[in-house]
């Protein structure tokens, strides 16, 4: 990948900006195609008119949106919650827990990453006890052995890396404790509370542990996570969103990789988090368009005012395909280069997947078929 020579030759044509994302010619709207996400070689266009500006989308290129917060079902087990988004690289899930597991789960498929939407709860593995709550990450290696016991009812968005390792981004030239230093991530303890939940010495425990889609149950007559004490580098960890710092410049749009959290072969998960919006006049103060050519991408809203998106509540999911050029809605189209607030006041998870996406059950049954019209630009006002 980093070996390769690109076929490049830039260039400036016409009247355009020598600056991406900044002093664009009056009156034009920016898009950005490119290679590799944000990665590669780049061409950005002027145009006359929002590139979403359509009348008319059809076909299976057209943006979608789910209202996840509508999957009601609260399921006992992880793997009984329906897939909404998946590949052979990742299979995304949403799933409610209102009582606590009374089975253990083991993904034999791959690393598995929970996102806490909602809720609070005790998280017992065999690495020990750690309390979860809204906003949490828990990143759980390939074949932990665990269970979740809810004080408030959970909502659960469930990514994991099929057949591979999660892993973080390198930072670069900002070093390693910038986004957030490795001293915020907590792991399980073997603490009283651990020790505690052994004591039913006479009760089977089940343990379902889902393998190439299919979940086998292993009974024992004790409780499995019964360690005393363990060592070494592998864990789980908590990564709470509120302890991100995401990368800012006055004078510059930062794409979407600035913020990744987390990396997978195929696919790589990023936090939107509350960040002061640029302040220099002529740079760009909402996301730009881009065809984003070669990656499917994927937002699922947590929390807050998410001030690119319009009718978007916490708990809805949008999906955006790989060639379909898209950016800010219509209305956050008049703050592109003027914000009324100092700071964006948004919490959401982005997922990026290098291969095409299929829909699951879980979201066709609560999509919002209207969604790609929402892209339409309004007419104007009599």
């Amino acid at each position: 990948m980093g070996n390769r020579k690109w076929i490049y030759a830039s260039r400036i044509e016409g009247n355009a900006s020598r600056q991406a994302h900044a002093d664009m010619p009056e009156g034009t709207y920016e898009r950005e195609m490119s290679k590799e996400g944000f990665f590669g070689p780049a061409a950005f266009f002027h145009h006359q008119s929002p590139p979403t500006g359509w009348v008319k989308f059809e076909g299976p290129l057209q943006p979608r949106a789910f209202d996840l917060a509508k999957l009601n079902a609260a399921e006992p087990s992880p793997w009984d919650s329906r897939s909404v988004l998946y590949n052979n690289a990742t299979d995304i899930r949403f799933w409610k827990l209102s009582q606590p597991m009374t089975t253990l789960a083991r993904n034999g498929d791959g690393d598995q990453l929970l996102f806490i939407h909602q809720g609070r709860a005790a998280l017992f593995c065999d690495f020990g006890h750690l309390e979860v709550e809204a906003g949490d990450y828990v990143y759980l290696p390939r074949g932990t052995m665990w269970r979740l016991s809810p004080s408030e009812p959970l909502a659960v968005l469930m990514i994991e890396a099929t057949n591979t390792h999660y892993t973080l981004p390198d930072r670069g030239l900002v070093g390693p404790h910038a986004v957030f230093d490795p001293a915020v991530m907590d792991a399980p303890k073997v603490d009283e509370a651990f020790k505690a939940q052994q004591s039913d010495e006479n009760h089977e425990w089940v343990v379902e542990v889902k393998k190439r889609g299919a979940v086998s149950r292993i009974t024992y007559p004790f409780n499995p996570l019964d360690a005393v004490g363990w060592h070494g580098e592998l864990a789980p960890v908590r990564l709470n969103v509120r302890d991100i710092r995401p990368l800012i410049s006055d004078r510059y749009h930062l794409p979407p990789s600035a913020h990744t959290t987390f990396l997978s072969d195929r696919f790589v998960v990023c936090t939107f988090a509350p960040r002061p919006f640029e302040t220099d006049p002529g740079a760009l103060k909402v996301p730009f368009f881009h065809n984003n050519d070669d990656y499917d991408e994927v937002l699922f809203y947590h929390a807050g005012d998410f001030f690119s998106r319009d009718n978007i509540d916490a708990g809805m999911m949008t999906f955006h395909p790989a060639g379909f050029t898209h950016g800010p809605h219509p209305k956050a189209l008049k703050n592109m280069l003027v914000q009324t607030k100092e700071a964006t006041n948004e919490y959401a998870v982005m997922i990026d997947t290098r291969d095409p996406l299929d829909i699951g059950e879980g979201a066709t049954s609560v999509e919002n078929r209207d969604y790609v019209n929402s892209w339409k630009t309004p007419e104007p006002a009599e």
